[in-house]
């Protein structure tokens, strides 16, 4: 059964470790992601963009996708279903599909309507028994069509956004999505603490997970850090692992033609990444 973020992301805020919202395209990614958090005893977010979603047909498809697989595969872990980088319009539908959260990204409206927005989001969600997370500061770079300039979020706007009752805060902090270039600043932790120290024990939400240092995630974990996106990585590992595959033949031996031969390396190297992560983030065995 698919539930909140709500419960999982508060016990990481107390335990100081950080759960991984690995985004999925599809059965392959869901079932090497679903299937390592259960040999890890660890809990998991699902994202979905809505790039992704319409791709995989639509959010009802999602919905019977996870659900099924995970009745089929026996995950017994804390799972959560969640939109990733939301319009309004994306959230209404989630709602109605039967996601188990949501994320709704108004950082590129002018705060207050971010914040009149954000407010209507609190009481549907509330209604449905879903998580929700805002965003203030929009992140750097671009995924599914949603781009960021990268600006770091204003405390003050944090704290009013977290006011609202939202269950978890995405704040800008110099983070990008996709591959970082070579001279990136890294995160800005000054900007972190601040958002700390205004929003409580709120969970803070890192976006754009590939590529940042160890050392750069645990300072971060430390500082209220409590859900990690990633996706671009299992992207990168999934590519390579399926070029290799093809580009040593073993597609035209035999049956290596077959569709579930050709994705299977893709498939092991996602679980790789993902396991990897998860031991990163501290979350193994806190399911």
């Amino acid at each position: 059964m698919l539930v909140t973020a709500k419960e999982m992301l508060e016990k990481a805020v107390a335990g100081h470790y950080a759960v991984g919202q690995f985004n999925i395209n599809n059965l392959e990614w869901t079932k090497a992601i679903l299937t390592t958090a259960q040999e890890l005893n660890s809990p998991v977010i699902l994202g979905v963009s809505e790039g992704a979603g319409k791709y995989m047909t639509g959010y009802k498809t999602v919905v019977g996708m996870v659900k099924g697989m995970m009745e089929e595969l026996n995950i017994t872990v804390p799972v959560a279903l969640h939109l990733d980088h939301g319009s309004y319009e994306g959230c209404l539908k989630c709602v109605e599909a039967g996601f188990s959260s949501i994320m709704f990204d108004g950082s590129h409206y002018p705060i207050e309507e971010n914040i009149a927005k954000t407010k209507e989001l609190v009481e549907i969600c509330a209604k449905n028994n879903m998580s929700l997370e805002a965003e203030v500061g929009s992140i750097g770079g671009e995924e599914d069509g949603v781009v960021g300039m990268g600006e770091c979020a204003d405390p003050n706007e944090c704290k009013s956004i977290a006011d609202l009752g939202v269950t978890m805060l995405a704040a800008g902090i110099g983070n990008i999505h996709g591959k970082y270039p070579a001279n990136w600043q890294g995160l800005s932790f000054e900007t972190l603490a601040a958002v700390k120290e205004l929003t409580g024990d709120m969970p803070l939400v890192l976006h754009g997970g590939t590529g940042i240092p160890a050392d750069m995630i645990k300072k971060a974990i430390s500082l209220g850090v409590a859900k990690i996106n990633v996706n671009t990585e299992c992207q990168l590992s999934f590519a390579e692992a399926t070029r290799k595959y093809i580009e040593a033949g073993k597609d035209l031996e035999g049956k290596g033609f077959d569709p579930r031969k050709l994705l299977a390396p893709g498939a092991a190297a996602i679980k790789e990444t993902v396991k990897e992560k998860m031991e990163l983030f501290g979350s193994v065995g806190k399911a």
